[in-house]
């Protein structure tokens, strides 16, 4: 018999953004779908996110950003996860981003960007396709 992991997802809310309904909604229906969710509040920096990944042994990262900063802060948060060797962490990206910062953000390692509208149900299927069931991102 075969044990599948608990997918664990920290989402995040980095800078100086203060709305996070968006992302206690997701957090919710990640929670829903059989997922362990830790979400680490507003304002957070790009090293406190990467520093609570490494610390809560999570699978993916969920950024959430409605601030316009998406092109600063999310490749940060990829550039500490090489840095730190904690690469393996998958790290998806959602808010309000323009459709053409989307290639950009891939580029520098984001597995997939969310803007509103996106069937939470997609979300979840995305994430459970890019984890094997027992370890970090393919």
């Amino acid at each position: 018999m075969q044990e599948t992991k608990t997918i664990r997802v920290l989402i995040a809310k980095p800078g100086l953004d203060g709305h996070d309904r968006g992302a206690k909604v997701i957090a919710r229906a990640l929670r829903d779908a059989g997922m362990e969710v830790i979400y680490t509040g507003l304002r957070q920096t790009p090293e406190q996110i990467v520093e609570a990944a490494i610390q809560e042994d999570v699978d993916v990262i969920g950024l959430s950003i409605l601030s316009g900063a998406h092109n600063v802060l999310f490749p940060r948060v990829i550039e500490l996860l090489r840095e730190k060797g904690a690469d393996d962490i998958l790290v998806v990206g959602g808010g309000v981003i323009p459709h053409d910062d989307i290639p950009y953000l891939k580029e520098c390692g984001i597995a997939e960007i969310f803007t509103p509208g996106t069937p939470i149900s997609q979300i979840v299927e995305f994430i459970k396709n890019k984890l094997s069931a027992g370890g970090k991102k393919q």
